[in-house]
């Protein structure tokens, strides 16, 4: 099986190109950097080709996919910083890439008849109520610019395709990049006050489990809409923070037990800053994952554990 992966320097990206190689695939990593030489680590994105293509470019789109011809596109490249896509002069870069970028993927994999994976988001939805959102909800009504790029990328997906996995996720880790897991590590270092907000709810997702996931998805005709997240339950950012920092002082970084680092939760009318709006209700219904066949993520404690044995946890 050949497998173009788009956003290869993300956190998603980059673990979806590993756990392909794993299996002893063929894959061709993509992004916007005309180089990329993938993680310092030596891991495996390392030792795949590389291909630069901007996503919002249709007919770089084209002739890059066309070229590689690939059996399955997973389509992990997006915009994702969800308070700058506010911002007036990104909201057009934004939709370019989040909606117009997939428009563009899921035309060329129907054009060379393969399957495509599109990840998308709870953001989708509008995140009130307590019951989880089922993946076939079809109730979207997204609260900011993120939102609604990513639902009309679903759309567009839809619209093109019948072989398609559309799979949302939620409050997502790796070892690749940024995350809330290392901003909070950082900030536990130089501060003795945390707030975090307490209201909204959800489940973590460690992308080293979402691409294993990603990889047993492609190799069936179970096409559809799935949500993935860690197994463990549901829990709001601040238990998220309190499990981060126990865990952290367990595995002998004494700095995040010590007394005088406290976490206080707040509401997020509280904690303000934010300048999109964000949902209060992120779980996200997996069931659909075991009735397919698929084996369910870890739990988000187990994801955490690894993840914080892992060197770029606490770069």
């Amino acid at each position: 099986m050949k497998v173009f992966v788009t956003g290869v320097a993300g956190q998603l990206g980059h673990d979806v190109m590993n756990e392909i190689h794993r299996r002893g695939c063929e894959g061709i990593g993509s992004d916007l950097a005309p180089a990329y030489s993938g993680a310092d680590d030596g891991t495996a994105v390392t030792r795949m080709p590389y291909v630069p293509m901007d996503i919002t470019d249709a007919d770089m789109v084209e002739r890059t996919i066309s070229e590689n011809r690939p059996d399955v596109v997973v389509h992990c490249a997006a915009w994702t910083a969800v308070d700058l896509a506010e911002d007036e002069d990104k909201i057009e870069k934004v939709r370019a890439i989040n909606a117009g970028g997939t428009q563009n993927i899921a035309q060329v994999c129907k054009k060379l008849d393969c399957k495509m994976v599109y990840i998308s988001t709870d953001y989708v939805f509008d995140g009130q109520g307590t019951e989880p959102w089922q993946p076939d909800c079809k109730d979207y009504k997204p609260l900011n610019v993120y939102g609604q790029t990513k639902l009309e990328g679903e759309l567009a997906v839809t619209a093109a395709l019948e072989k398609f996995f559309i799979v949302r996720i939620a409050w997502v880790f790796g070892v690749n990049g940024k995350n809330f897991i290392k901003t909070m590590l950082n900030v536990g270092k130089t501060h003795d006050q945390i707030r975090v907000v307490s209201d909204q709810i959800g489940t973590p997702t460690y992308t080293f489990d979402l691409a294993r996931l990603l990889a047993d998805m492609i190799e069936t005709e179970k096409y559809g809409w799935y949500h993935a997240t860690n197994e463990g339950g549901y829990i709001s950012w601040y238990d998220f923070t309190v499990e981060i920092f126990r865990q952290a002082a367990e595995l002998g970084h004494t700095e995040y037990g010590r007394e005088s680092l406290t976490v206080t939760p707040v509401t997020t009318a509280e904690y303000g800053v934010s300048k999109a709006a964000r949902p209060f209700n992120s779980r996200l219904d997996k069931s659909k994952l075991t009735e397919n066949g698929f084996t369910p993520l870890p739990t988000w404690q187990d994801a955490l554990h690894r993840f914080l044995l892992t060197d770029e946890a606490f770069s």
